[in-house]
């Protein structure tokens, strides 16, 4: 009976991450943005940050480890050119994935020494969450089962509500730029009519690009972000899930973006 209750219990815990912070390759002001994020998927049960906090850069650090309850690893830089706080982490990164505590990791830098770290880790059957800038090289972002650029958890990136003011605020990338890879999403699903639901699509799309992000293209929600495009035909049938299709022998319509589209009928 004990059995059974602790089997329940782990079932119902939330999942448990190690976020492993490259404070050499991070900004302090996407903290509150990037535990915010780490709470959507899991629990932030050991949060450390390395680096040389006794250099003059990192020092706007010391002002949010004690509110986030951070952990400093200090690692001095004893020789020029040479980063001891990249193997402290990747050190720690093991030993944590040994002890068999935790469900995955959250490593936060965009530094692409990390992407086999993020690799050796998958390997062994952990989710791998990545946070870095734009920049962050290929290799390490698509090493991770999902990429969240930093840039979209900094307060000013603040996404717009369409229905409110009609365009995105803080966007990367404009919305056309999503375009290619919502066609090649809706592509590679089997649909006869050509429609497809938008979560599968968002299932997909996660499984394409790891960096996949609505908020990249200035949205929170992916619907928002297909309307906006006006690259796809949208239904939403009474009481069911919206779905989606591409619009035939037409690129991205402004004018029509937004719009709910019914399903167009064969000529009689």
């Amino acid at each position: 009976m004990a059995s059974k209750d602790r089997q329940m219990a782990d079932e119902t815990r939330p999942r448990r991450f190690a976020v492993l912070i490259d404070a050499d390759n991070t900004s302090p002001r996407i903290v509150a943005g990037l535990f915010e994020e780490i709470a959507k998927f899991g629990e932030a049960s050991v949060r450390r940050i390395y680096g040389d906090f006794s250099s003059s850069r990192l020092r706007s650090w010391t002002d949010v480890l004690q509110k986030y309850a951070i952990d400093p690893y200090q690692q001095f830089a004893y020789t020029s050119g040479k980063n001891a706080s990249d193997i402290a982490l990747v050190i720690d990164a093991m030993d944590l994935l040994h002890s068999g505590r935790f469900d995955g990791f959250c490593l936060v830098s965009s530094d692409s020494d990390f992407t086999r770290l993020a690799s050796r880790l998958r390997e062994e059957g952990a989710d791998v969450y990545g946070f870095g800038a734009q920049k962050t090289p290929e290799s390490f972002r698509q090493a991770c089962r999902r990429f969240v650029y930093t840039e979209n958890l900094l307060p000013e990136a603040a996404v717009s509500a369409p229905e409110q003011d009609g365009g995105p605020r803080q966007a990367l990338q404009p919305p056309s730029a999503a375009v290619p890879i919502l066609s090649r999403a809706i592509e590679q699903m089997e649909s006869e009519d050509g429609w497809v639901g938008l979560g599968a699509v968002g299932q997909r799309l996660a499984n394409i690009a790891s960096d996949f992000d609505p908020r990249t293209y200035g949205y929170r929600k992916l619907s928002d972000l297909v309307r906006k495009t006006g690259a796809f035909d949208i239904d939403q049938p009474e009481g069911r899930a919206v779905r989606i299709r591409a619009r035939q022998g037409q690129g991205p319509n402004p004018r029509t973006s937004g719009r709910r589209t019914a399903p167009r009928r064969p000529p009689s």
